[in-house]
């Protein structure tokens, strides 16, 4: 039988990429839905919908007409935005969807919040301390003493906004007052921890009732914008390869089901590697999927986006492996093109060498 799936976000990167994923099953009917139609109209769905932004009273509303109107089977937020938004009222939304509970959410859009949590559950983290203010610094600096270098970053938001690796007091003082003065941002939403120099890891994965269905593995070579930003990195990669490293698997399963044990949806993690080389958990994106999905799902034995919509609707699955492993995968992304994913076999295809 066909199913019908609503998207938020439609025309946003993040969502045409799902929807690029969606398509590989044929019989699904993707709508799609935003508040803003401008992104909207450059959106691949079926059909869209402009709805209320989820700030409005009547987003739920709105939300609920698509929803019988299409008669949608599945919700799908795919922000960070959206999916908090769409969990608190998952209950009256009409159609089904298959979100983390809200507690869940909440502490994963809080990366403090998160990062002493899992560390009161022997998770690896980077070491992190809040700022109380801009004059809380050099006491940050000295409990985190010998390290030179440290990270300063924001507790909430995408992107690495307002991330920057700092080595002195007056580096971190004055990268918070910026952001005070001209942005708006309280000094408390910052915090400094360790930096990790090593690898840089995003898995994505499935679950269901705390079991883990399928998770797959990037690393990440160069960055979206790296050069461009104060940090030099982003959370989303230009270049980024297929590899599997279980150790970095096993972290993410263990923090998933400290998080809640019997955790449904996709979380998407980010890992990096700290001096010595333990993988320490940096993010957890909790209900929604990466940027870069594309490349877990056309990959492999199981495309992940189809794994989750059937996942949610309770068909049946065939996923005997949940390392879903296919090494030597490239995804190549670029402003304003199609990612691009291919084995390393098929580097030179079509190219002559000069």
């Amino acid at each position: 039988m066909t199913k019908r799936v609503l998207i938020l976000g439609a025309g946003s990167g993040a969502s045409d990429n799902l929807i690029r994923s969606l398509r590989a099953d044929a019989e699904l009917v993707l709508i799609g839905a935003h508040a803003d139609r401008f992104v909207l109209s450059k959106s691949k769905a079926d059909r869209r919908y402009l709805v209320a932004s989820r700030e409005r009273p009547e987003f739920a509303a709105t939300l609920r007409r698509v929803v019988e109107r299409e008669a949608i089977d599945l919700v799908v937020p795919n922000s960070d935005a959206d999916v908090r938004a769409v969990a608190a009222i998952r209950d009256g939304v009409g159609a089904r969807v298959f979100l983390p509970r809200s507690d869940v959410i909440d502490l994963c859009q809080d990366k403090y919040a998160l990062t002493s949590f899992l560390l009161s559950r022997d998770i690896p983290v980077p070491l992190t301390h809040p700022i109380a203010g801009v004059d809380h610094v050099e006491a940050v600096f000295e409990a985190l003493a010998p390290r030179r270098r440290l990270w300063c970053r924001m507790r909430s938001g995408s992107g690495s906004m307002g991330a920057i690796p700092v080595t002195t007091p007056e580096q971190a003082r004055s990268w918070i007052a910026y952001w005070r003065d001209m942005r708006g941002i309280a000094p408390d939403v910052f915090t400094l921890s360790e930096y990790l120099p090593g690898r840089d890891f995003n898995v994505q994965g499935v679950w269901k009732d705390g079991r883990p269905i399928v998770m797959k593995m990037i690393e990440r070579l160069s960055y979206f914008g790296g050069a461009h930003n104060p940090s030099g990195t982003s959370s989303t990669p230009a270049l980024a390869k297929t590899v599997c490293e279980p150790r970095v698997f096993e972290v993410c399963a263990a923090a998933i089901q400290a998080l809640d044990p019997s955790a449904s949806g996709v979380f998407n993690v980010d890992v990096k590697e700290s001096v010595v080389g333990e993988p320490c958990i940096t993010e957890i994106n909790a209900g929604r999927f990466a940027m870069i999905t594309n490349v877990y799902d056309f990959t492999g034995k199981h495309n992940t986006a189809l794994v989750f919509v059937r996942a949610a609707l309770d068909e049946p699955l065939d996923v005997a492996d949940v390392w879903d492993v296919a090494e030597n995968h490239y995804l190549v992304r670029d402003l304003d093109t199609e990612p691009a994913v291919f084995h390393a076999d098929e580097l030179y295809d079509r190219v002559q060498d000069a």
